[in-house]
């Protein structure tokens, strides 16, 4: 697997996914309607089976998976976020998910979000990074505008949620856009 060096702000690590992580809380995570509501995973039920499954298929890829780690007493795991590298374009798309409904409104994935995108701009030769939500997603259209991410493009009408069709918002950051 691929492997970010562990990074860290003032609230949260970020570090490789490791089997450790692999609870019964995080398949719970997935299965929650309202934390995957804007999801694609909402579309399926999901086993700690499955989700070994997909951690597993990050070994031997260009690709990060990594969990974010609130700095509290204890420290938690409150979510994740993965990276799928196009090496050979240097591009990089991000996904996060804060399961943790406890921390939701605190800015915590815009942190974990610019936090990475530093990494992958300075230290891993990244030239772009993109990301793409539904148009209702207003949590996820925050983060990436507040991490300097500009829309570039729309899928109209591309996903259903709550049977309503919705519009997919594309964006992307340069490396020489970052702030």
């Amino acid at each position: 697997m691929a492997r970010l060096p562990e990074l860290e702000t003032p609230r949260l690590c970020i570090i490789p996914f490791n089997e450790q992580l692999l609870t019964e809380r995080y398949v719970d995570w997935l299965n929650d309607p309202e934390v995957v509501r804007y999801s694609e995973q909402r579309h399926r039920h999901h086993d700690l089976a499955g989700c070994t499954a997909y951690f597993r298929s990050f070994e031997n890829s260009p690709h990060y998976f990594c969990a974010i780690l609130h700095k509290g007493t204890p420290e938690e795991h409150i979510g994740n976020i993965s990276i799928a590298m196009d090496c050979a374009n240097r591009v990089a798309d991000i996904s996060i998910m804060i399961g943790e409904k406890q921390y939701w409104g605190q800015s915590l994935g815009a942190e974990a979000w610019k936090c990475v995108m530093e990494e992958l701009f300075v230290h891993q030769n990244i030239r772009k990074i993109t990301a793409g939500t539904m148009a209702i997603n207003h949590g996820m259209l925050a983060v990436m505008k507040r991490c300097g991410m500009e829309e570039e493009g729309r899928r109209k009408r591309q996903f259903l949620c709550d049977e309503q069709e919705v519009d997919m918002v594309m964006a992307a950051a340069f490396v020489h856009s970052l702030k």
